[in-house]
């Protein structure tokens, strides 16, 4: 299984970090070249950026600012990390890409969708992931798992009236894009999800 992009999205809380370990030591004991990367970051410009998105002092920010800052870290990494490493035959796993962009800023903040997907489209060369895994789990649930974790970012401190805005346009994307969007239940064990994964990926590659 060479040169596939594979992306993780849900929201914040889902099991999104724990799924991409757990398919990234399987693939690994396969002897498969794997590589892992995360939006926004990965890059030395896309860290800076991450720092300035989840500074929650910097409450201020426009939505504008924000969906731009997120399309510059993305722009980079697709430059410097994801091309190069697809062309080198990598399986890349990315924490978050496209569809974040999309549900965040285009449908969260209202930037909208359309607009979103065409400044995506200008960043990335017009690559897209070729299997996406929407880990889907109810906010409020979520924030029953959080209670009592250390202090979110700017973004994940959000009110549960914006998450579950997030949530329902993820599933709303998912149910369009069932060709490549594969939805896995992130309220079953982490075991059980892996393997639902693996089911997927082995079906489709």
């Amino acid at each position: 299984m060479k040169n596939r992009f594979i992306t993780f999205e849900g929201i914040d809380g889902s099991g999104k970090s724990t799924q991409i370990q757990m398919l990234y030591e399987y693939l690994s004991e396969k002897n498969e070249k794997v590589l892992l990367i995360r939006e926004p970051g990965t890059t030395s410009i896309g860290e800076k950026i991450r720092e300035i998105l989840t500074d929650k002092k910097n409450n201020a920010m426009s939505y504008m600012t924000e969906a731009l800052l997120f399309m510059s870290s993305r722009a980079q990494l697709v430059h410097e990390i994801i091309i190069p490493a697809l062309k080198e035959n990598t399986i890349v796993i990315c924490d978050r890409f496209i569809d974040s962009s999309v549900v965040y800023q285009g449908i969260g903040r209202g930037l909208g969708k359309e607009f979103i997907e065409n400044l995506n489209q200008a960043v990335t060369c017009n690559i897209m992931p070729d299997i996406t895994f929407f880990l889907d789990i109810k906010p409020e649930d979520v924030w029953l798992r959080k209670i009592g974790l250390e202090e979110s970012d700017r973004l994940e401190a959000e009110s549960l009236d914006f998450h579950s805005k997030i949530y329902n346009a993820y599933k709303m994307l998912a149910s369009k894009n069932k060709n490549r969007i594969v939805t896995i239940d992130a309220n079953n064990t982490p075991e059980v999800m892996h393997q639902n994964i693996i089911d997927a990926i082995n079906t489709r590659f």
